[in-house]
């Protein structure tokens, strides 16, 4: 045999020994596939038991009893398998492992809202560039961010030069303006301040944020300047300037704002912003909110917020169905900012974001802003997120 002949033959044979490990990989379909899970999709008004089969970081297929023929499986039997959560109003950005803490609660997706102003937007904007998941960051209005003696107290924090020049460099990352407005943070220039708010967003067809609740000015002279798109978060915060009046009356023109497009957020946070008393009056005048968010810092999972699941099982203690509740944190957000437009949902060919849940039954302290301590029936709890097709870790 001379060389050429033995090289020949050398390879063959080398080709015919990878041969039934190449027909193995081949063999397997999915990357991963949660089985056995109940489907919640309310973006396909999907209630079911089925399998979730996933490959190339895409959803494949919804089915009952899909063959295990996967990389990877999680037993999702007993369990809530929901599209990927959605936190369009966190401080997540706020530290360098703030996503990743998110992530572990399930949240594929989140909006830090406001953390900082033009001065510092380079280090939230950062953090969520290197975050895993998809994230959009909003430029506080007041030029040096979240301030102890209030953002805006001072109106010439309220820039909007500034404001425009530092979202010009960081286009593709910031996603909107925030601007607080409570007495203890824009005190009497709520009205300029979110009139310099809309100047700055005009410019880049971005959407405002306001944090409303304990203004000097009335909301609905504030709510006048809002447009579609727009985002009102804290909406369950009490009066002076509720979303509701004294007789349990939603403003009307609050109810006008949501007929023109302005969204209604939950915003829970831990000061300020949540009153049962509030919430069971506007629930029960039939307005919902349009997402749920937790206002999340890192602070907060300790106490008050916990984690996203803990805020929205708070609704469900409060009588919104399950199906409402998650529709709040997945579908609804999956609309407010673009980012998210193709997520939220489960339908296939969409981004292979999962959240899998667990609803215990049992007793289940929840508490306000105020302190004021209600007990449900119901909670749920992270079990497994994954994340473009991928497992990731979930918080312990």
């Amino acid at each position: 045999m001379n060389r050429r002949q033995f090289v020949s033959t050398a390879t063959g044979a080398a080709a015919f020994v990878r041969i039934p490990e190449v027909l193995a990989a081949a063999s397997v379909k999915y990357d991963l596939i949660v089985k056995g899970g109940r489907v919640i999709d309310p973006s396909r008004k999907l209630d079911a038991i089925r399998d979730v089969a996933i490959a190339h970081g895409q959803i494949v297929a919804i089915e009952a009893n899909i063959p295990a023929d996967a990389v990877e499986t999680i037993d999702a039997r007993g369990k809530l398998v929901v599209p990927g959560l959605i936190d369009i109003h966190t401080h997540a950005a706020r530290v360098k492992d703030g996503p990743t803490l998110c992530l572990a609660d399930g949240v594929t997706g989140f909006v830090d809202a406001g953390s900082q102003g033009a001065d510092r937007i380079g280090e939230t904007v950062a953090v969520a560039k290197s975050a895993p998941q998809q994230c959009r960051v909003l430029i506080n209005i007041g030029r040096a961010g979240i301030l102890p003696e209030g953002d805006t107290m001072d109106i010439s924090h309220a820039d909007v030069g500034a404001a425009r020049e530092a979202i010009g460099r960081n286009r593709d990352m910031i996603g909107g303006v925030k601007a607080r407005l409570s007495r203890d943070v824009a005190g009497p220039n709520d009205f300029e301040v979110l009139k310099r708010a809309q100047e700055v967003a005009s410019s880049f067809n971005l959407p405002v944020m306001i944090h409303m609740g304990q203004t000097v000015s009335p909301l609905p002279k504030l709510i006048a300047l809002l447009k579609p798109g727009d985002v009102v978060t804290h909406m369950f915060a009490p009066p002076p300037n509720s979303i509701i009046d004294d007789a349990g009356h939603i403003l009307p023109e609050v109810i006008a704002a949501r007929r023109r497009g302005v969204w209604f957020d939950l915003g829970n946070g831990r000061a300020g912003h949540l009153r049962w008393d509030i919430a069971e009056s506007v629930l029960k005048a039939g307005f919902l909110p349009d997402t749920f968010s937790t206002d999340w810092t890192p602070e907060g999972r300790t106490a008050g917020v916990i984690d996203f699941e803990n805020v929205m099982s708070k609704f469900l203690m409060l009588g919104m169905s399950l199906d409402q509740v998650i529709a709040c944190a997945t579908a609804t957000p999956s609309r407010a900012f673009p980012v998210f437009r193709t997520r939220g949902t489960l339908k296939v060919g969409a981004p292979a974001d999962v959240a899998v849940l667990e609803l215990r039954e049992g007793t289940f302290e929840f508490v306000d802003n105020f302190g004021n301590q209600r007990t449900g029936r119901q909670r749920l709890f992270p079990s497994a997120t994954v994340l473009a097709g991928k497992r990731v870790a979930t918080r312990a």
